[in-house]
């Protein structure tokens, strides 16, 4: 793919995405601009990963490379974004752990539900060897996947009931994202879970389709689910790492010099968007609690797992009952 042809602008997604933080007021007059797109807004995870690894990059070239960010999926949603940057149409994206499994179906084992009992674990987990193999295996995608960052631990709310026990769940009108290890999860709960993407759940809540949806604290906060959502579980029943993902046309036209600041700003990003969703978890619950919210602190996740039992045969059967119970055993 030549250079041209991944770098043409499209004009509407330029004129919505603005001046983000990040971006330097005054390019040098050859500064090589990357683009980068994530679903949430730039006041997000997302936003403050993008933000921290945009200034980190323009400190480290002199303004020589440059990030333009495109939040709230001016580029489209997390799959037409990972297939943007396999096709190098996109020179950079921050996707969290659900859609995934669509470019590589193994990473899909960090969508079952309570595979993780904490942030810590998982991030144990992901900056070890584990989670290079599974950065390694993305790399062989059409793609430069560069760090582990967060998207953070996903709750559940709904506008129906408090749920608090595994049978509260049954009959739900439950939106999930396009993740079918997460569906088989739920659906073994007895909701009526369907996928749904982002960028289309704030309507459909508002408008009936469905009863619930899951996410974490900060995006729960950022889209405003409030205004469309009664109750809220802090179920913490996935753990959901978000990966910052490079087109490999737009790497391979860089120096080894500064292949290794991109690498290294993206860690930083990956840091700036775990300390960002951690900030939310204990200040977000209070926020939605003004807006309205009723919150019920916790679940009994031992009941939780009990009950997605029927699932589980086929979680071995996609991934393997010796990588789960190492992923487990590693908290």
């Amino acid at each position: 793919m030549t250079l041209g042809r991944r770098n043409i602008l499209l004009a509407g997604a330029a004129l919505a995405a603005g001046s983000m933080p990040g971006q330097a007021a005054a390019a040098p007059a050859k500064a090589r601009k990357l683009r980068m797109g994530y679903l949430l807004p730039a006041e997000s995870q997302l936003g403050a990963g993008a933000t921290a690894m945009a200034e980190e990059i323009a400190n480290r070239t002199g303004g020589r490379i440059q990030i333009q960010q495109f939040p709230d999926s001016v580029l489209g949603g997390e799959v037409e974004m990972l297939k943007g940057v396999q096709l190098g149409t996109i020179d950079l994206a921050f996707i969290t752990g659900a859609p995934l499994p669509s470019v590589l179906p193994e990473v899909g084992i960090f969508n079952i539900p309570f595979l993780f009992n904490s942030p810590a674990h998982a991030h144990t987990v992901l900056d070890g060897p584990i989670g290079d193999s599974y950065l390694k295996l993305l790399s062989g995608k059409d793609l430069v996947a560069l760090a582990w960052g967060e998207n953070g631990l996903r709750h559940l709310t709904n506008s129906k009931r408090p749920i608090a026990a595994p049978g509260d769940l049954k009959g739900l009108k439950l939106r999930l994202p396009q993740s079918p290890v997460m569906l088989l999860g739920f659906r073994a709960l007895g909701a009526e879970a369907n996928p749904l993407p982002f960028p289309q759940l704030y309507g459909a809540l508002q408008a009936g389709v469905f009863d619930g949806q899951e996410n974490p604290i900060a995006t729960i906060r950022s889209a405003k689910f409030a205004q469309v959502q009664k109750f809220l579980t802090l179920s913490g029943h996935v753990y959901d790492p978000a990966v910052i993902v490079m087109s490999s046309d737009a790497n391979d036209d860089l120096s080894d010099a500064d292949r290794a600041i991109i690498l290294a700003a993206a860690k930083t990003g990956a840091a700036a968007s775990r300390a960002f969703a951690a900030a939310a978890e204990t200040t977000g619950v209070a926020t939605l609690k003004q807006a309205g919210m009723q919150v019920l602190p916790g679940i009994d996740r031992a009941a939780f797992s009990t009950a997605m039992a029927a699932a589980t045969p086929e979680f071995e059967k996609l991934f393997g009952r010796q990588r789960i119970e190492q992923i487990r055993a590693a908290g």
